[in-house]
């Protein structure tokens, strides 16, 4: 299976009220490294997965409207509890989306898979993978 993988940022701030999650109950500040990894089992005409601009694109577009917001009062995710795994389903479905949609190329409505890796440092990441049309 070919890959093909991008990477931005994310700062936010959130809480997750529940005393499951100790300290980080309390409103806190995260910043998430972001990696998107797209997959087919054949390249395309061009030799390609995806094309990377279009992945980038993509990426950021689907972030921009989470940077430097607090979630816990974004509409979206009222009465969620938003982990990173979380997190990463969330950024998933929007990337699907937008790969279904035709807003990665023709080439993106043929992926395979999409892989959402969400590192809170470098010690500790999440992930969500899954078929364009999970």
């Amino acid at each position: 299976m070919y890959s093909v993988e991008v990477r931005d940022r994310i700062m936010i701030a959130h809480s997750l009220p529940n005393p499951f999650f100790g300290p980080a109950q309390n409103l806190h500040g995260a910043t998430y490294v972001v990696d998107v990894a797209f997959f087919r089992e054949k390249l395309t005409e061009q030799n390609v997965v995806v094309d990377i601009g279009a992945a980038l694109s993509v990426l950021g577009a689907t972030l921009q409207p989470l940077a430097y917001q607090n979630l816990d009062v974004l509409p979206q995710f009222k009465g969620a509890l938003t982990t990173t795994e979380f997190l990463c389903k969330y950024i998933f479905d929007r990337i699907a989306k937008a790969a279904a949609s035709g807003a990665l190329g023709e080439e993106g409505k043929t992926l395979a898979r999409i892989r959402v890796t969400l590192s809170e440092t470098d010690l500790a990441r999440a992930s969500y993978e899954g078929p364009i049309g999970g």
